[in-house]
This record gives C-alpha cells, structure tokens and sequence, in this order.
C-alpha cells in the first residue's frame, strides 16, 4: 500500500482516533479485572495479526520471526511491557492521566538514545524534557497528596519501555539491520498473554467483556498498529509525533463524553505543559530542518 502524504495524514487521524478508544472501553466493562483486561486485549491482538501479516507478508513471515535476531525479541519484550503497563495503568487512575503521561515518550526515546547510542539532542530538544517534566511532577505531586499516585507510575512505564524499543530499533537500523516493527508487536502480543495469563486466573469476564476486549485486539490495537507503519513511509517523523499527539486529545474527550470521566484541573495544567513542550520541539526541529 503506497500513500500519498495528504492521505497518509489522513490515515493516521485516523489511526490515533482508534488508538484512543481503550480508555472509554475499559470503562464499559462488566467484571474483568485489571491483568485479565490485559490478557485478552493482547490474546485477540495476537490471534488477529496471526491472520493479518500472512495476508500483507505472506507465510514465510513466521520463518522471518523464528529466524530474528536479538532487537525484534527485545523489541517484543518492550511492546509487551507497554501493552500490560497501559491496561493496568488504566483500571487504577484516569484516562487523562494515563495518555498524558504516555504522551512524554518521544522526550524519554531522545533521552535513551542521547545516554545510549549517543545521539545529540538540540537544546530545544533539552528544555522540552524539563518542561514536560515539570508538567509530570506537577501531576504527580497533586497525586501524592491524594495517595492515587499508583496509576501513574504503572503509566509510566509505557513510554520508559517504549523509549528502549525505539532506541533498540535505532541501534540496529545504524548497525545494517532494521526490525520490521508488525512482527515485534506479534512477539509482545504473545509475551503479554502468557505473562498475564496466571494472574488473571480464575477468568471473571463475562461475554460482553470478552466481546468488547476482543474489539481493542482487533480495532484499537492490531489494525492501527499495521497502518501507522503504512503511515510513517509517507510523513516525516514529526509529523508521526505531532499526528500521534492526537490520541490524547481524542482519548480524553471520547472518556469525557462516553464515561463521564471529566479530567481534573491538575491533569488539564499538567497535561498542557506537556503537550505544549512537545508540540514545540516538533514545530522548531521542522522549521530548522526545512530551513
């Protein structure tokens, strides 16, 4: 499938507008607790790209798996840390908190790398990690005082382990070997449901929940997954991040007005600074680019 840009952009709104449905799902369901939501999410995800990539990749695409090197394993690992961390995340704070603290992971990916692979960051690059980071701190103190800090640190880990898995790409991609990302996020797909699934035992879901959960699977996670790699063939990557920003604006609103889950002032604040650091740095880096 080759894009042209106008509908490459247009793809990926629509891509995050599916992204962003998790929050007013979850709040839906019935009698799934937090690491069997997580189990099912991932098990569905797993048995619909299991159908999908033989169709984009053909069959040898199991044999290209099973023959990977290390990144597209510890890729796997990193998807399936982000993929459990978000649900469980989600059943224990707000959605607003959850995607905004997700939203700092381009910031986390250009610190991993800087410490890592030694990547230089600009220094607009440098004071939109300490403004995002006031924007957290500021979220994460309103939360302290209230003792519900839980959530946000479980969150936290979706954007520290997605930071590793773009590094680790990265780093391979440098050294003559790039790691097709669909694959990796079979391998965590699998990684997450066999991790979650003694701890969801016994299943309390019932066949709304599981109906539900296997629409994130298939909609919210396996699909948009395979279309934002369409996606980033045909934009630069800060219009992905700028475009990928969108999932929290729908996700808040679409939790807002699907589950009466209005976002406090402390997130709006917080969340602002964060967003208003990254939409900058993208729009600086763009226009010194282009000039």
């Amino acid at each position: 499938m080759k894009l042209s840009h106008p509908q490459a952009v247009a793809l990926m709104v629509i891509v995050t507008l599916m992204w962003s449905i998790a929050g007013v799902v979850t709040r839906r369901l019935e009698y799934a607790s937090s690491f069997e939501i997580t189990f099912w999410r991932s098990f569905f995800t797993l048995l619909s790209l299991l159908v999908i990539l033989p169709l984009l990749q053909g069959r040898e695409v199991f044999t290209k798996i099973r023959r990977a090197g290390a990144a597209v394993w510890i890729s796997g690992v990193c998807w399936s840390v982000m993929f459990t961390a978000f649900m469980v995340a989600l059943t224990l704070t707000s959605v607003a908190n959850v995607l905004v603290t997700m939203a700092v992971g381009p910031l986390f990916t250009a610190l991993v790398a800087r410490i890592f692979i030694g990547h230089r960051l600009a220094p607009r690059t440098w004071g939109a990690i300490v403004v995002a980071g006031l924007g957290i701190a500021y979220m994460y103190g309103s939360q302290i005082a209230g003792g519900q800090v839980a959530g946000t640190l479980v969150a936290l880990c979706v954007p520290i382990a997605g930071a590793v898995n773009w590094t680790v790409v990265q780093r391979s991609h440098a050294q003559g070997h790039d790691v097709d990302l669909v694959p990796s996020v079979l391998v965590g797909a699998a990684i997450s449901s066999l991790a979650t699934l003694p701890l969801s035992l016994p299943f309390q879901a019932t066949p709304h929940d599981v109906g539900l959960l296997a629409m994130l699977g298939l909609v919210q996670l396996a699909i948009p997954c395979v279309l934002a790699v369409q996606c980033a063939r045909a934009l630069k990557a800060p219009e992905v991040a700028l475009l990928a920003l969108l999932e929290v604006i729908f996700g808040i609103a679409l939790a807002w007005l699907g589950a009466g889950e209005a976002p406090g002032a402390t997130v709006l604040t917080g969340g602002a600074l964060v967003i208003g650091a990254l939409v900058m740095n993208e729009l600086l880096g763009w226009k010194h680019r282009n000039a």
